[in-house]
């Protein structure tokens, strides 16, 4: 069974991103432990891209070191299928369509399914060209992560209906990165949401501090980081994972 449906079941959910291989794997799978260790509920993995249309400069460094450290869509599902041993979490993978392309989405899924993932993020797909992946997805039991941000409007709810896994609501339009204040008005989205589906949805984009992950805990079902974290191994390397867990934990106890 997908392990996605029970991370929402009786608490708010932590949700953290690393980019597998930056900047190398052996730190990532570290990190991926002490997040794991200090609460964070679900981990989605970065695929290293070379052009990361939905990313700000922190994610687009970390995507660069791991690319120039010679990361692979390979060594990174050799890597989960160790990792999987370690850690019962959900594992989700982010990445661009590219790379599902190049890679054959029927054997992306499959290997994917194999090593234990249990979704999928694709921040270039488009919800009306989602049928190209989503069918062979679930074919093997893989959840395609939805995105609805403060532009989708009136397709707020159609893109609900046919949610999968969790929803990601985008708090802000740009890309991802730190934000010091989150304008949006969130609770009319998520409102809109949960109008149409009961599949869970969790902010991200912006969230960097403690208050803001409870101001998102209070009004969804969780929050994602991912600069903040990138940024604690774009600061201290190998030694990063130790800075990281005891960040997931101030974000997690709030």
């Amino acid at each position: 069974m997908n392990r996605i449906k029970n991370v929402f079941n009786d608490k708010k959910a932590f949700i953290a991103f690393i980019t597998c291989g930056d900047p190398d794997l052996d730190t990532t799978e570290k990190a991926v432990l002490e997040a794991v260790k200090n609460g964070a509920s679900l981990i989605e993995l970065g695929i290293p891209f070379s052009d990361p249309t939905a990313e700000g400069p922190v994610i687009e460094e970390a995507n660069i070191r791991a690319l120039k450290g010679g990361i692979t869509t390979d060594k990174i599902f050799e890597f989960v299928r160790k990792l999987r041993k370690e850690v019962d979490v959900p594992l989700v993978f982010m990445t661009y369509a590219n790379v599902v392309f190049s890679y054959g989405i029927e054997r992306f899924a499959k290997t994917s399914a194999e090593v234990g993932i249990d979704g999928i993020i694709l921040p270039d797909v488009p919800f009306e060209e989602k049928e190209e992946f989503a069918p062979i997805l679930r074919k093997y039991d893989l959840s395609l992560i939805s995105l609805i941000a403060p532009t989708s409007g009136d397709r707020i709810a159609m893109i609900a209906k046919e949610a999968e896994g969790f929803i990601y609501v985008v708090s802000s339009l740009g890309v991802t990165g730190t934000r010091s204040e989150i304008k949006t008005d969130l609770s009319s989205i998520i409102s809109v949401i949960r109008e149409n589906t009961d599949v869970p949805c969790a902010v991200g984009f912006g969230i960097s501090t403690p208050d803001q992950a409870k101001k998102m805990y209070e009004i969804s079902d969780g929050a994602i980081v991912g600069s903040a974290i990138i940024k604690y191994l774009a600061k201290y390397g190998t030694a990063a994972p130790k800075y990281i867990g005891e960040y997931v934990k101030s974000m997690v106890n709030v």
